[in-house]
C-alpha cells in the first residue's frame, strides 16, 4: 500500500438502477437548471436511447436542444461548435448522453461557457480560472468512466495531439448509471470499452500516486470486470453483467480521478491523436505490453489483480504469479477478438519519433510505477507493433524496482 498521505475529493452525485434515466428530468430540477443542452453522437439518436430521456426532460417542464455532432477522439472544433450551439440557446446545463467521447465533449463545452478562448488554453492541471456549468452524465459504455473524473481529454487536429484538460471542476455534478442504454452495444465496443475500463483499473491500482482508496476502488473495479466483463461481451442481454460492468466502470474512473493512470494512457493517447484509433481498443491491445515493462516495478500488486482477475496462484512465486495477471489480459483479449498487436491497428512505424514525444509529454509516465525513458516508450510501441512481450535489451538491464 502507498502513503498514508493523500487526498480524495469526489463530488459527483451517483444514481445507478435499471431504467432510471426516465427519471433525469426531476433530478436535473434539483439541479436547478432550466434549459438543458443535451450533448451525444448521432448513433445514439439513431438507437433510440434519447427517447426516454427526452420525455424525462418534457415532463419536468424542462426546455432543451441537442448537439450532435460529437465524434471519436472529439476535437476542439468540436467543442468550438457546441459551445457555440449552447450560447444560441442560452442552455444553463450541459446533458452528456454516450461513451467518453460525448461525455469529454459536454464537459469541455460546459467549461467554455464560462470561460475565455479555446478548451486548448488549459492543457494540464488546475488551468481552468471559472467553473463551468453544471454537467450532467449518462454513460452507454461501460468503459471511460468520464461520469466521475475531473478531467476531459481533446484532440488538437492541427498537431495530431491528445491533451488532457484537468481540474476539480470538471467533475460532473449528476453521474446517471441505467444498465438498459448499454443493452444494444455491438460486441466490438463491450469488448473495447470493458477493457478500457479494466486498463483505467490496473494503471490506477499501481499507479505511483495511488492511496489506499483509490487502490480499493481500483481492486473491487478490477474483481468486478473479471467476473461480468466477456459474460456481457457473449450475452448481451444479460442486464446483471451489463449493470456490474457500467458500475465498475464507474468505480475505475473514482479510482484514477485520484490516482492519475500510466504509461498505456500515454501511448495510446498518441495513438488515438496521430491515427484516430478508438481509445479502448488502443488500450486493450498496449496494455500487456506495459504490463510486461513494469512487471520488475510491482510483483506484488500484480500478484493482487492475478487473484482479483480469478486465478489460483497457490504454490506460486511472487513473479509467476504476477505473470498470470499478464496471461488474464492476454486471455481476455483474445477471448473477445482484440488485436494482440498495434500494427493491426493502422499504427505506422514511421511515426514512431513524434509518437515517443507525445507520450512523454503525458503527466501518465512520471507516475507509472516503473521509471520510464523516451527509450523505453519506444521500446514498448516496438513490441507492441511486433507482438513481442520479451523486453528489449536496453530494457532488461534495469532488474530492481526504480523509484523516480
Amino acid at each position: 500500500m502507498s502513503s498514508t498521505a493523500f487526498t480524495y475529493f469526489m463530488p459527483t452525485r451517483v444514481e445507478s438502477g435499471s431504467g432510471i434515466s426516465k427519471k433525469t428530468g426531476e433530478m436535473i430540477k434539483e439541479l436547478g437548471a432550466t434549459r438543458i443542452l443535451i450533448v451525444t453522437d448521432q448513433g445514439i439518436r439513431a438507437a433510440h436511447l434519447l427517447e426516454g430521456i427526452e420525455k424525462s426532460l418534457f415532463d419536468a417542464n424542462l426546455a432543451y436542444e441537442i448537439y450532435d455532432e460529437v465524434e471519436p477522439n472529439p476535437s476542439a472544433e468540436t467543442i468550438r461548435k457546441g459551445t457555440e450551439y449552447l450560447k444560441q440557446y442560452q442552455s444553463d446545463a450541459v446533458l452528456a448522453v454516450g461513451g467518453g467521447s460525448s461525455i469529454d465533449t459536454a464537459k469541455a463545452i460546459a467549461v467554455m461557457a464560462k470561460n475565455a478562448g479555446s478548451i486548448l488554453d488549459y492543457e494540464g492541471v488546475g488551468k481552468i480560472p471559472n467553473p463551468p456549468l453544471p454537467i450532467i452524465a449518462i454513460p452507454t459504455t461501460a468503459g471511460t468512466g468520464s461520469e466521475v473524473t475531473n478531467s476531459t481529454v481533446v484532440t488538437n487536429k492541427d498537431t495530431s495531439f491528445k491533451l488532457g484538460v484537468l481540474s476539480t471542476y470538471v467533475f460532473p455534478s449528476l453521474a446517471i448509471l441505467d444498465p438498459d442504454l448499454t443493452l444494444q452495444l455491438p460486441q466490438g465496443i463491450t469488448a473495447a470499452t470493458g477493457m478500457d475500463a479494466l486498463t483505467h483499473a490496473i494503471e490506477s491500482y499501481t499507479s505511483k500516486a495511488a492511496s489506499p482508496v483509490s487502490q480499493a476502488f481500483a481492486m473491487q473495479a478490477i474483481k468486478m470486470i473479471g467476473e461480468n466483463l466477456t459474460k456481457a461481451y457473449f450475452v448481451g442481454t444479460d442486464i446483471e453483467s451489463r449493470e456490474n460492468m457500467l458500475v465498475a466502470s464507474m468505480i475505475a474512473g473514482a479510482a484514477f480521478s485520484q490516482s492519475r493512470l500510466g504509461n498505456v494512457h500515454a501511448i495510446s493517447h498518441t495513438l488515438g491523436g496521430v491515427f484516430n484509433i478508438a481509445h479502448g481498443i488502443a488500450n486493450a491491445a498496449l496494455l500487456p505490453f506495459v504490463m510486461k515493462f513494469n512487471l520488475p516495478a510491482c510483483q506484488e500488486k500484480y500478484k493482487d489483480i492475478a487473484i482479483a482477475l480469478g486465478n489460483d496462484v497457490t504454490g506460486l512465486s511472487t513473479m509467476q504469479a504476477a505473470e498470470k495477471a499478464i496471461d488474464s489480459v492476454i486471455e481476455m483479449n483474445q477471448t473477445m477478438n482484440i488485436p494482440l498487436n498495434i500494427k493491426e491497428l493502422g499504427v505506422s512505424m514511421e511515426l514512431v519519433p513524434k509518437l515517443v514525444e507525445d507520450a512523454m509529454r503525458s503527466g501518465n509516465v512520471f507516475i507509472n510505477p516503473r521509471l520510464t525513458k523516451a527509450e523505453d516508450i519506444q521500446s514498448i510501441i516496438e513490441n507492441a507493433y511486433n507482438g513481442h512481450l520479451e523486453e528489449s535489451s536496453k530494457a532488461e538491464e534495469i532488474r530492481v524496482l526504480e523509484r523516480a
